[in-house]
């Protein structure tokens, strides 16, 4: 199936989804028609014709400007052929899904001399992806739509994914994976989308929980060592002041609070220091030799 396809198919199976994006207002009654149109064959594989109250909708996706005949010809082509078939207003819409080449023009109009006929065009990289992120009808859209950050961007497509009902998951995962390979590589496609079901499979929330009860049990152990380790520390710290004290007087108060700052290493090296230490001076002279 081609991306352009594919998008045709979405549209007729979500119209109201649909029209509400390209008319910018809610659409509740919308009517999917028939493709195929009177008088001569016409290319239908890749257009869409919704039914409006009191308006036909024109759909067309594209994934390259370039067509036989020009895109421009042709949706006056279907203009003219809607028309004489319902005698409604038509709406019509050509939907990007790529960017074209630099310095490409995108045409919306097809004029020649006294004929002017115009239509609608959409360039999905510069819709906000919040408006697809949120309906899961337009949700294997939101890969293609702006962004700074791509990879951000279908990590959130992803994760959106799998929030849906476990029955529409599949299909519009498939969708969306298919899409998303318009712009991404498809090893980062499979890579984020396997992740994420494994996210919300049985087994890996068993592991998982199984994994964090075991972070808190080896917390709570590295949490018992660190407190003996702080009170090893807390006890050497007396210990030294004391001996300190015998020795050469009182300790100033920077002293102590300089002791205070040592490693457990260091306060070892320090009693073992002090047995020689005459005078204050002495201790001020080992402090250097942390320096």
């Amino acid at each position: 199936m081609s991306f352009d396809n594919l998008c045709k198919l979405l549209s007729e199976k979500y119209p109201e989804s649909f029209a509400s994006w390209v008319l910018g207002t809610q659409q509740t009654s919308v009517k999917v028609l028939k493709t195929e149109l009177s008088i001569e064959p016409i290319r239908a594989d890749y257009v869409t014709f919704l039914q409006l109250q009191g308006r036909i909708l024109h759909l067309e996706f594209q994934t390259k400007l370039e067509s036989t005949p020009p895109l421009p010809l042709r949706m006056l082509d279907y203009w003219v052929r809607l028309y004489r078939l319902y005698r409604l207003p038509v709406t019509q819409v050509v939907v990007l899904l790529l960017p074209p080449a630099p310095e490409t023009v995108i045409e919306t109009a097809f004029t020649v001399e006294t004929t002017h006929h115009e239509y609608r065009v959409i360039s999905m990289w510069q819709e906000n992806p919040e408006l697809f992120l949120n309906d899961p009808a337009l949700l294997p859209l939101a890969p293609l739509a702006a962004t700074t950050q791509p990879q951000a961007l279908l990590q959130r497509v992803v994760g959106k994914v799998n929030q849906l009902e476990p029955k529409q998951r599949p299909e519009i995962s498939s969708y969306t994976q298919i899409l998303a390979g318009l712009k991404y590589n498809k090893d980062l496609i499979r890579q984020l989308f396997r992740e994420g079901m494994m996210r919300e499979s049985v087994i890996y929330q068993e592991i998982l929980a199984e994994g964090e009860q075991r972070g808190e049990q080896r917390g709570r152990q590295e949490g018992r060592q660190e407190g003996r380790q702080e009170g090893r520390k807390a006890e050497g710290q007396l210990l030294i002041l004391r001996q300190l004290t015998r020795r050469v007087g009182e300790l100033p108060q920077e002293v102590r609070s300089r002791i205070e700052t040592l490693s457990l290493e260091q306060l070892e090296n320090l009693g073992e220091a002090l047995l020689d230490f005459q005078a204050i001076a002495d201790l001020e002279t080992w402090f250097t030799t942390l320096e």
